[in-house]
């Protein structure tokens, strides 16, 4: 088994596990892979070491609390908030690609696709016609601003395209 670290032309980084190099170029050439952020077919593949297991690992370096403290008000000041992420900074950078695809996840499992049906079923929970419960969709832009403007609270996810097949 090979695990490449690829990344494609938006710079998104992520592994491929592929049975060996040939079945990697093989399935490129085919346009078989595929960024999972955000689908783009044009993949590289970055240079990375072999992970060795020597012993225990470094212990890692105290961090200061950037957490607001309790009593009295006041908030500790984080030392370093990088406004913009940039390449050179690849864990920041993977740390937020694994957040957001878990919360895409959490979403994907935990409610029903109901297609174009999306407001109206929204409609018929919030007037108590059926019983609530966690629905996705997809509306126009008109449909949401006539739900929000009903008092339905809806929010725009944007899909990743490679998750709206099955999840593995």
């Amino acid at each position: 088994m090979k695990v490449l670290s690829l990344q494609c032309a938006q710079a998104h980084g992520f592994e491929g596990w592929f049975g060996s190099e040939e079945d990697y170029q093989s399935q490129r050439a085919r346009g078989l892979v595929a960024c999972p952020m955000c689908g783009d077919a044009q993949i590289v593949k970055l240079p990375s070491a072999p992970r060795l297991n020597l012993g225990a690992s470094a212990p890692a370096a105290n961090v200061p609390a950037t957490t607001p403290a309790t009593g009295g008000g006041h908030e500790v000041a984080p030392t370093h908030v990088p406004a913009v992420v940039s390449p050179a900074e690849p864990a920041v950078m993977q740390q937020m690609q694994a957040a957001l695809m878990h919360a895409v996840r959490q979403v994907m499992a935990h409610t029903e696709d109901v297609g174009t049906q999306f407001a109206e079923e929204a409609r018929k929970m919030h007037y108590g016609e059926t019983q609530g419960r966690g629905i996705r969709g997809q509306v126009t832009r008109e449909e949401t601003e006539a739900l929000l403007d009903e008092g339905i609270e809806v929010m725009a996810l944007p899909m990743l395209e490679s998750l709206k097949g099955p999840l593995q």
